[in-house]
């Protein structure tokens, strides 16, 4: 049993009413059981291995003592609090399936948003750092000579270390050894402490790119004319990061109270203490060295080869943020090692450590010297499938698009897939690389297309590297390269396009608009946000993901919505034929999600306690986790959208009036219109 609070609250369920009532639990994805392919090793880790995930005793017992739940559902106090902690996880491991399919950002989003929920704070409060980093990526990215996705390829690297942990022994020996834990990896603990470690340092790692990214596009402009960056560039450098790095005293307490009653100056000083513990002794450099390197990494661009390391600024960033919304109470050793990991995985070890690509190559990183240092840079290097690019160069290269994994005995065999229609360019490359290997066969002078040649080559470049940085001697990996044609239908992506920044706050008005029955304008944003708030994060993330359902519907009424200007019809309002087109779509969203999150169809709740009142009905159906508007799991969709058409007209207004509202606040928040495609 891996949902033990959903199963408890059934079995309760059973005794009360004399009958298997619910709550269930959704039916398994295909090979989530056994499959050693990535999603099937991701999924399996947050449904087996992570059983009491968040789960406290202590608030059980309480609910017992007291006779009233504390866990939230649709509002606070009506399901047991461990019972919303599985929910939970259901949650993160759904969205974490929709995205592996997908890959595109908007599924992204959803990862992060349950991540944050679940071990920062409410989402809300870390949308900035996260959704920020997708809008200066795809807006200022395209003047860099050689820039690619960083948003969802952090989430793909998440994805990648789940599922390593799921599928080698060896490496959850090496981490429970690392944190403590007596399971040794064989029990639960240690996953669902790695799941938080792990995310923390995976999909924040580059949220320090947007500091990355202006200093590229001043060295692209001189770049374009084919000068080399050097001395004679011009370049940007940071001045006054202590903002970024500031220590308040309240934090630099409890840092004492867990490095040895050491009062640290700021963050580069913790980290440059952290690093030297961890590999000083055994890459020979003290920490006085370490904490030299990075100070200079935001000041000093011309000591690091006039390169700008993001790195410096995601630990800086997630540093703070850590502070503002966990507190300086809550700040503990795994949060520093995060930090410390992510200082590291871009160039900091790389080239000042390890001594990458020099005649001074020392022995790549054990991951016995740091865990999630080690995790993180293989998976940052073995994601680079399904990466947007920006960048002029990057758009003329070769990239994968698409991969297969193996994680069976407990080695990593990967298969990349490069798109069919480039085969021109592949032919290109591999006359000039026959020529060269005939005639020249100087290393330096061997023809490339990267990423292409570096996986297609005889040496393989890729698989060189990457065991030039981490040693894979307990986690061997094998990689082929191949070419099929593209499928883009698998992504469901469509003409409409704006940004992520104002997501969260559709869904915060869309939800006070059902909460006031669309009587809104006397409800500050305050408001509307504390009751959002109050939701559990299934409640959340179904308001969130009806405003993302927005294009998929728009596109099926043959109309788009984009911030730019465009020679097309604008849309004022939905017609009633349009909104009639769109209502079924929307409620086979609604029904689709709740069979996810295991939801049975029924009534029972109305009347299995006679005399109840309207509260206690509402009380039950979340407790039955049973609703009388979806229909039974496996429904066709045809099935599901006659059954919206038997349903009274005011619960058909659900799923039809929002869209109105909607239209009007993506013209408040985003300056988005909507137009007619004829």
């Amino acid at each position: 049993m891996s949902y033990t609070a959903i199963e408890k609250m059934r079995r309760q369920n059973r005794k009360r009413f004399g009958e298997d009532l619910g709550p269930f639990l959704p039916a398994s994805f295909d090979g989530e059981a056994r499959g050693m392919d990535l999603k099937s090793a991701v999924l399996r880790f947050l449904d087996r291995r992570c059983t009491g995930l968040r789960h406290d005793t202590e608030k059980e017992k309480t609910e017992r003592t007291e006779r009233k739940y504390s866990g939230r559902s649709l509002r606070p106090g009506q399901i047991p609090y461990n019972m919303q902690m599985d929910l939970d996880r259901l949650c993160l491991k759904n969205e974490m399936a929709k995205f592996i399919d997908s890959g595109v950002a908007e599924d992204a989003y959803t990862v992060y948003y349950a991540f944050i929920e679940m071990f920062i704070g409410e989402g809300g409060k870390s949308q900035s750092m996260v959704e920020l980093l997708s809008e200066f990526e795809s807006n200022a990215s395209s003047l860099l000579m050689s820039h690619r996705d960083h948003y969802s390829h952090s989430v793909y690297v998440f994805a990648l270390g789940l599922a390593i942990y799921e599928t080698n022994a060896w490496f959850r020996q090496v981490f429970s050894r690392y944190y403590g834990f007596a399971d040794e990896g064989r029990g639960h603990a240690s996953a669902c402490a790695f799941l938080e470690y792990w995310g923390l340092t995976a999909l924040f790692h580059d949220v320090g790119y947007p500091f990355e990214i202006p200093f590229e596009q001043i060295l692209a402009y001189f770049e374009v004319d084919r000068k080399k960056r050097g001395p004679e560039s011009v370049y940007i450098a940071y001045r006054n990061v202590y903002p970024l790095i500031r220590i308040e005293d309240a934090e630099r307490e409890k840092l004492k109270t867990l490095y040895h009653n050491r009062a640290f100056g700021d963050v580069t000083e913790l980290l440059a203490a952290v690093i030297t513990e961890k590999l000083g002794a055994a890459y020979g450099f003290t920490e006085a060295e370490m904490d030299r390197r990075i100070r200079s990494k935001a000041g000093s661009p011309e000591e690091n080869n006039y390169y700008m390391d993001h790195a410096f600024f995601s630990a800086g960033r997630l540093f703070q943020e850590l502070a503002r919304i966990l507190k300086a109470e809550k700040i503990e050793k795994y949060h520093i090692d995060a930090l410390s990991a992510i200082m590291l995985h871009n160039s900091l070890f790389k080239f000042a450590i390890v001594g990458y690509k020099t005649d001074d190559l020392k022995a790549p990183l054990k991951a016995e010297l740091h865990p999630l240092a080690w995790l993180l840079m293989l998976c940052d290097e073995l994601q680079c499938w399904d990466r947007t690019a920006y960048g002029r160069n990057s758009r003329d290269e070769l990239h994968p698009m698409a991969v297969d994994f193996s994680f069976a005995g407990q080695k990593i065999r990967a298969k990349y897939y490069y798109d069919q229609a480039e085969q021109d360019k592949i032919r290109a490359y591999e006359k000039l690389y026959d020529t060269w290997e005939k005639e020249d066969g100087n290393p330096k002078t061997m023809p490339r297309l990267k990423a292409y040649s570096d996986m297609a080559e005889k040496g393989q470049r890729f698989t060189r590297d990457i065991r030039q940085i981490v040693d894979l001697e307990k986690c061997p990996l094998t990689v082929s390269c191949m070419t099929r044609r593209a499928d883009y239908r698998e992504k469901h992506t469509y003409l409409s396009t704006s940004n992520f920044l104002h997501i969260y706050n559709f869904a915060v008005a869309l939800h006070s608009r059902y909460l006031y029955s669309g009587r809104t304008s006397s409800v500050s944003p305050e408001k509307m946000e504390k009751d959002f708030n109050s939701l559990s994060l299934e409640y959340k993330i179904s308001n969130i993901n009806q405003v993302r359902a927005f294009d998929r519907h728009l596109n099926a009424i043959g109309c788009f919505y984009t911030d730019q200007p465009v020679d097309y019809e604008m849309l004022g309002r939905f017609t009633p034929e349009m909104a009639e087109a769109i209502a079924p779509l929307e409620h086979l969203r609604w029904v689709r999600d709740h069979e996810m999150m295991g939801w049975s169809a029924g009534d029972r709740y109305e009347t299995l306690i006679p005399g109840a009142d309207d509260s206690v009905k509402a009380d039950l159906r979340e407790q039955l986790r049973m609703h009388w508007n979806t229909l039974p799991a496996g429904s066709s969709d045809e099935k599901i959208l006659k059954h919206y058409s038997t349903l009274p007209p005011e619960v058909q207004g659900k799923d039809s009036l929002p869209f109105n509202s909607l239209l009007r606040l993506l013209k408040k928040y985003d300056g988005v219109r909507i137009y007619r495609l004829k």
